[in-house]
């Protein structure tokens, strides 16, 4: 940035200015302005080559003055303020800043190592963060975790794959460059991609599958039909996959299709100890037979959702854990460091180890039966189940489970066996109108049936039972857990915040959450995600509810509700159970 001499007429307490559209910003100085700004092609320090790396005096040196660079910024900053082209630079600025590769700053435990707490990365908030994030780091220091939900800018959100300095570097100048520009829902960065794939990505792509990317992995988000093009089309409306993504939608309630969630995280429990380690991890009850499945959530000592996952017992002291991609490194760091000490139990990443292909869908057992020899029916293998069964002479577990809220199968496969196993059920499931379906999809069916999700739905923040989740925590069992003691505290009193589900009818309103629920015209919350769901034709978000003197059932249906979508109020309804199959029948068929 640079600094100008002093414009004549510019007041002491000019407010500051930022201006998106020209990438730059301004700040009164000395009579003068700093002006700055976020430009598209930025210029990388690319420590770890020889010679690139930070020296150790570097603190109070700058750059050598870079007008060209510059130049861009300043043809843009005297659009927007002529004066400019007629005063004098004092001084410019040219030094090094700390970005990440995703644009916010890291905080909190070194996953690999105990007792290195980070805060780093801030770039251009440190000044305004500064305060805050010294508060949250002492408090995690003192009581063991973090107090309120830092998901955003937990350290743990990255992985292994963040160790690669060239995809580091591409991904953090493609995330400098978007500083200023507009976010669109559900915009995907394009650098460094693909970097992790699944058996099944090349099948995928002849199905015109358009990917995302979660921690590295390409993921189907959806699939395009032909004379369509397969990529992405950003807008504030509906955007091109709207159609394309119902179709996948219905497809899974009428009939069934296949998603690849080979990115799922996946890990092994196993030891003399295992069950008492995961006892007091867990909220729900995992004390079940072997052969038994469990949804659980691992909760702070504030009764805060942590984690939100499933525990399968394999054996009686072998647990098999699965959670989503992004949380990879976060749960495998929080179930560790939770382990008591000397406990038999020692945890096992096995991700690499196993695809994922998630049979969902009303003739999901028709296909599973023409492939496997195993009883599949709902008498021998009923919902919350897991067995292992063999599918083209391969061993596969097999998890009765669903987040979809169809009757279906999670199948974790040797990865090395993924394409031939998705290539046998393909087969298979042709007389069945099977088809590969993507994550958009998969988002629009957990919507309409309430599923909840970490990291937006339920947080740190969000006990269990504010977020209706009540009754997968095991307060009525004799055992000890993190977070009990909080919930024992908080049960019969009314909370001061409730999990609600909204619909709108308007067709034309698009929700992706974020936007402010009113209640009688009061502001009373926010969604926390919001989409379309096309059974019940419908747009939904979900949120909490807030109320300092309680949120009962009574308060909650005797409000009127509207919601603010691009500051324009919109009528909602509130809904206090599942909008689709509220009973469950579907997914216990």
């Amino acid at each position: 940035y640079i600094i100008t001499e002093r414009i004549e007429g510019l007041a002491n307490d000019a407010p500051t200015i930022r201006d998106p559209d020209r990438r730059t910003y301004f700040k009164e100085e000395v009579g003068g302005l700093v002006m700055g700004g976020y430009e598209p092609n930025p210029q990388a320090w690319a420590t770890g080559l020889p010679g690139g790396d930070v020296p150790n005096d570097w603190e109070f040196r700058l750059f050598d003055d870079d007008y060209d660079h510059f130049e861009q910024h300043m043809s843009q900053a005297i659009e927007r303020v002529p004066a400019l082209a007629h005063v004098g630079v004092k001084q410019m600025i040219n030094g090094p800043e700390s970005f990440t590769p995703d644009g916010n700053f890291i905080l909190g435990v070194a996953p690999e190592c105990a007792n290195m707490f980070v805060g780093a990365g801030f770039n251009a908030f440190g000044i305004a963060s500064g305060g805050g994030a010294g508060w949250v780091l002492a408090q995690w220091v003192v009581d063991g975790e973090a107090p309120l939900d830092l998901w955003v800018v937990d350290i743990r959100r990255f992985s292994s794959l963040h160790r690669d300095r060239d995809w580091v570097r591409d991904r953090t100048l493609e995330a400098y460059g978007k500083h200023y520009t507009i976010g669109f829902p559900h915009e995907e960065y394009l650098s460094g991609r693909p970097r992790i794939v699944s058996p099944l990505y090349e099948r995928l792509k002849t199905h015109r599958a358009v990917f995302g990317s979660k921690l590295g992995w390409e993921r189907p988000n959806w699939f395009a039909p032909d004379g369509t093009a397969a990529e992405d089309v950003y807008s504030m409306g509906r955007q091109n996959w709207f159609g394309p993504v119902g179709d996948e939608h219905r497809h899974v309630r009428e009939k069934v299709g296949l998603f690849d969630q080979s990115s799922f995280a996946k890990y092994e429990l196993t030891g003399s100890d295992a069950l008492k380690a995961l006892d007091w991890i867990c909220a729900n009850d995992v004390n079940k037979p072997v052969g038994r499945l469990t949804y659980t959530q691992l909760l702070n000592t504030r009764g805060g959702i942590e984690a939100d996952l499933t525990v399968s017992r394999l054996g009686e002291e072998r647990f098999y854990i699965v959670t989503g991609t992004g949380f990879r490194t976060h749960d495998l760091s929080w179930i560790s460091d939770h382990i008591g000490s000397g406990l038999d139990a020692r945890l096992t990443d096995v991700t690499e180890e196993y695809g994922t292909l998630s049979l969902m869908g009303p003739r999901a057992r028709d296909v599973l039966s023409a492939v496997t020899d195993a009883d599949v029916s709902n008498a021998a293998f009923p919902f919350g189940h897991a067995r292992e069964i063999a599918i083209a002479g391969h061993t596969v577990k097999a998890l009765r489970i669903t987040y979809v809220g169809e009757l279906g199968w999670e199948l974790h496969v040797p990865i090395a066996a993924t394409g031939e196993v998705f290539d046998v059920l393909m087969a298979a499931g042709k007389a069945h109108g099977i088809r590969p379906v993507g994550y958009r999809a998969l988002e629009s069916l957990r919507l309409e049936k309430g599923y909840r999700a970490w990291g937006s739905d339920i947080t740190p923040n969000d006990t269990p039972l504010e977020a209706g989740l009540g009754w997968a925590v095991k307060l009525r069992k004799n055992t000890d857990f993190v977070g009990r003691k909080a919930l024992e505290n908080a049960t019969g009193k009314p909370p001061t915040k409730r999990f609600a589900g909204f619909t709108v009818d308007e067709p034309e309103v698009v929700l992706v959450g974020r936007e402010t629920i009113l209640r009688n015209g009061e502001a009373v919350g926010y969604l926390t995600s919001g989409g379309y769901g096309y059974t019940v034709e419908k747009n939904i978000g979900y949120g909490y509810v807030r109320n300092a003197d309680g949120v009962g059932d009574e308060f909650l249906a005797s409000g009127d509700y509207e919601l603010v979508v691009a500051m324009e109020r919109t009528p909602a309804k509130i809904h206090l159970e599942a909008m689709y199959d509220p009973a469950g029948k579907r997914v216990k068929a």
